[in-house]
């Protein structure tokens, strides 16, 4: 008895505690809240207040009181209870800010607005922002579609083929560690319009992390899959194909999230050179004609937009990568 009731002391413990943890972001944010509504804006500032910030607060306070009580009353929601110190943590830090620029003025406003100046220009100029993305989702679609086709290609044959491996290692070694900016001359002068020359960069930025990778996956993949596959008589396609990609795809995921990594770099710079619209473009704009807010604004949609991409990619290889569920933790 004295045992079950030291367990029981133990189990309520350790649910009070996840139960605290839940409401650990609604505090956070009340708090943020609070100082919000309650401490007069800075006389410095001559802009009018504007609601979206306060109305984001509002917002989030209801969300995560909602998803924390669903949690207290019916359990579950484990992913929201793990993320609640993150997610306050990242209210409370955003609270500060605030009464760093719009309570107290105590950094130079013009170069850092305001948490609400900053999610006006979210809403308000949400329609240019979205075709600025659209230009940027287009001109990445293609610089990464043909930088991951081409990487593929070239990490096969050098993989795979003694002769490739001859001409084409020293050329991707050589060419390959080059920042692909640096090839921004070359391309202005080689292609027709700036969109192509971004295309080429953003390809050329992909293009070496994907063929080394597929090359090292290829490379490292146990000849005894080979001597299997020359007993049941299949021919170099179907070992290159069936054999040694799928068994290089780890390698090659890897290759294709660096590639990305390099890709959407570039992409800023690349929109930087001429191309019209598009987020690296709408951030350079904005710049020079000190619109920071509206920087920042960008540099939130990058964030959204980039980690969306990854997440894309995390699902895509957790499908084809499914047979390795419970062997390799990811």
């Amino acid at each position: 008895m004295e045992k079950e009731s030291v367990y029981i002391k133990k189990i309520t413990q350790i649910k009070n505690r996840h139960i605290g943890r839940a409401y650990f972001a609604s505090i956070a944010i009340l708090i943020t809240l609070i100082a919000q509504l309650t401490i007069p804006k800075s006389d410095v500032l001559l802009t009018k207040s504007l609601p979206w910030y306060t109305d984001l607060l509002i917002l989030a306070l209801i969300i995560t009181t909602v998803l924390a009580t669903i949690h207290t009353l019916f359990g579950g929601l484990e992913k929201f209870v793990f993320k609640s110190y993150f997610v306050g943590a990242v209210f409370l830090a955003l609270g500060v800010y605030n009464l760093v620029t719009l309570k107290f003025a105590l950094i130079k406003p013009i170069f850092f607005p305001a948490p609400e100046t900053i999610f006006n220009i979210l809403i308000v100029d949400a329609g240019f922002l979205l075709k600025c993305l659209l230009y940027s989702a287009r001109l990445l679609a293609y610089g990464l579609g043909i930088g991951i086709i081409t990487g593929l290609a070239t990490g096969i044959l050098i993989g795979w083929y003694t002769s490739w491996n001859y001409w084409l290692e020293p050329i991707v070694k050589s060419l390959g560690p080059i920042p692909s900016t640096a090839f921004i001359p070359v391309a202005l002068s080689a292609f027709a319009t700036s969109f192509q020359a971004a295309v080429f960069l953003i390809a050329l930025a992909s293009w070496f992390p994907v063929a080394v990778l597929t090359h090292s996956g290829i490379a490292n993949v146990k000849k005894t899959f080979f001597e299997v596959a020359d007993t049941l008589g299949a021919t170099d396609f179907q070992k290159i194909f069936r054999v040694a990609v799928p068994s290089a795809l780890p390698n090659i995921f890897v290759g294709i999230f660096n590639g990305t990594c390099s890709a959407f770099l570039t992409l800023m710079s690349a929109e930087m050179i001429g191309v019209r619209y598009g987020i690296g473009w709408y951030i350079n704009w904005q710049r020079e004609i000190m619109a920071y807010a509206n920087v920042y604004a960008g540099l939130i949609v990058i964030a959204v937009s980039f980690s969306l991409i990854i997440t894309i990619l995390f699902k895509i290889r957790d499908y084809f990568l499914r047979w390795q569920k419970g062997i390799i933790k990811w």
